[in-house]
């Protein structure tokens, strides 16, 4: 479903084009949920930007293939009609929009681009509702300003409630668990699975921590260092990392 081969990438700052991709490699299969982890300045989050296709951040090489397509070739826009979905370490504050509005929109932009006709006020409501209970989230929450006056843990679950209205075939989520207490992390988790672990969809989990994975229970796990891939294996990969921390895993890699 997804295919990375050798992708370069760098980041603007302020001293100059950053590398940071350094030829990184891997490949997602439909119906499956692949955890990303590794240290701090690993690449991780640059990997999620890059295909969402954040400005500032430009590819020196390689490729993506998304669902046979090629993943460069389509704007950003297109890239999330086509079904990427990326999830963000910090979700951003939208003030004046209702995520009512907010979703309603993206959603009907997304349908029309796919030739598609768009949901009624009712229709939506209704998608909206059911969703919303996925992450246990009132709809009177979906009627606030998109993330004002959110805590961390009500962002990271209006983000869940967008992504299954959205309903993508693919999603990438930055540190999903980032500022999570134990009970937002399960119900976010749980809403993932719901969500995701359905037909032939895919995810590229980007974590930190094991605990998020004690609920969305991956089905390989990939280290990042130094901008690409350093080892890849099964669930028990993760439990070591937690165990014997990066450098003691990298070093026997």
């Amino acid at each position: 479903m997804l295919t990375i081969e050798n992708l370069h990438a760098e980041v603007d700052g302020a001293g100059g084009a950053k590398p940071i991709l350094k030829g990184l490699s891997l490949e997602v299969a439909a119906g499956e949920i692949h955890a990303i982890m590794g240290p701090n300045g690993a690449g991780k989050s640059t990997l999620a930007h890059v295909l969402g296709g954040k400005p500032g951040y430009e590819v020196t090489g390689g490729s993506v293939s998304f669902k046979g397509e090629d993943l460069f070739a389509l704007d950003p826009h297109e890239r999330a009609a086509t079904g990427l979905f990326l999830g963000f370490q910090y979700p951003v504050e939208i003030p004046g929009v209702s995520n009512v509005q907010f979703l309603r929109e993206a959603l009907n932009a997304q349908r029309k681009f796919r030739g598609e006709e768009p949901l009624s006020g009712g229709e939506f409501l209704k998608l909206a509702k059911e969703k919303a209970g996925l992450l246990k989230m009132d709809m009177e929450m979906l009627k606030r300003q998109v993330n004002v006056g959110f805590s961390g843990g009500e962002k990271k679950r209006a983000e869940m409630v967008q992504m299954g209205i959205l309903d993508p075939s693919f999603a990438v989520l930055d540190e999903t668990d980032s500022g999570l207490d134990i009970d937002a992390l399960r119900v976010v988790g749980e809403g993932i699975n719901s969500i995701m672990r359905s037909g032939d969809k895919g995810v590229l989990l980007i974590t930190h921590y094991q605990r998020l994975l004690d609920v969305v229970k991956p089905d390989r796990v990939s280290v990042l260092a130094g901008g690409r891939i350093v080892e890849t294996g099964g669930p028990e990969l993760a439990l070591r990392l937690e165990q014997e921390g990066y450098d003691t895993v990298m070093a026997n890699a």
